[in-house]
């Protein structure tokens, strides 16, 4: 009961937050407009690789490009959830660890790891991404005759919310590391490296590779496990982790936060 009230709470409090983001955005309308146009070019030479798929009809262990097309969809949208809800919130987490900003939260009554994991909400840079992501999961699902029933729809949408808790967990902790380390931008780049290699199937790497990807530093998780259930390509072991590894990462997380901040000493000090 106790679990139910404090996740009707905590839901309440992101709808404020996100209320307040759209609030504070739309008061500079011209940077709003910017960051739309900014992500789109961006976006644009992500598509670039759409064209090199089709104009080379790459096949990769049995994938055409249009069922690829659906993998690359899911990354772009993933890209446009985690440009939304997290990237913003952990670049502001380094920032107060160094500035000692994080003793003003930390008297807030309510959990700080909540409060700085989606205090600010990015609400136009991600509108690109989600847009042409969802177009392209949706072009690519219907020209591979992947059958439009609710189940299949239910299990892509369940993999898409496992696929942004395992995002959470992984591209937090470079900024977590900032508890313990003063420059962590070599480790938010080859965060951002790993999550731009993650755009096509894992198929095209080895199979050490893929297990590593898969079991060890799930990222494969994220942008593959989605359309692979509904290609009924996973096996039931994958399947099985796919259900337990963001449990499993969520509480390493957590642990890896509590002891982050038993080494925290504000800059004031």
């Amino acid at each position: 009961m106790n679990f139910v009230i404090e996740l009707r709470r905590h839901l309440y409090i992101l709808a404020l937050f996100a209320k307040n983001s759209i609030i504070s955005q739309m008061e500079y309308r011209v940077n709003f407009i910017t960051g739309i146009f900014v992500e789109a070019a961006f976006l644009m030479a992500k598509l670039l690789y759409v064209m090199v798929v089709y104009k080379t009809n790459v096949h990769i262990d049995g994938l055409t490009p249009d069922t690829i097309l659906m993998f690359m969809g899911t990354h772009i949208l993933l890209t446009g959830i985690y440009m939304g809800l997290f990237y913003n919130n952990f670049q502001r987490l380094t920032e107060y660890v160094r500035n000692g900003m994080l003793d003003l939260m930390i008297v807030k009554p309510i959990s700080l790891q909540f409060l700085v994991s989606v205090r600010h909400i990015e609400v136009g840079m991600p509108i690109p991404n989600i847009i042409a992501g969802s177009v392209m999961v949706a072009i690519g699902w219907s020209a591979s005759d992947i059958p439009f029933t609710f189940l299949n729809v239910a299990l892509f949408i369940t993999f898409m919310f496992i696929a942004t808790i395992m995002t959470y967990c992984i591209m937090i902790i470079p900024s977590l590391l900032s508890f313990w380390f003063l420059n962590t931008s070599a480790a938010s780049e080859i965060s951002y490296s790993v999550w731009d290699a993650n755009n096509m199937p894992h198929l095209i790497y080895n199979k050490w590779i893929q297990r590593i990807g898969t079991f060890i530093i799930p990222v494969f998780i994220i942008t593959n496990f989605a359309p692979l259930v509904v290609l009924h390509k996973l096996t039931k072991i994958e399947i099985v982790w796919g259900i337990l590894a963001p449990i499993v990462f969520f509480l390493l997380i957590r642990v890896l936060w509590k002891r982050a901040l038993k080494v925290y000493s504000s800059s004031n000090l």
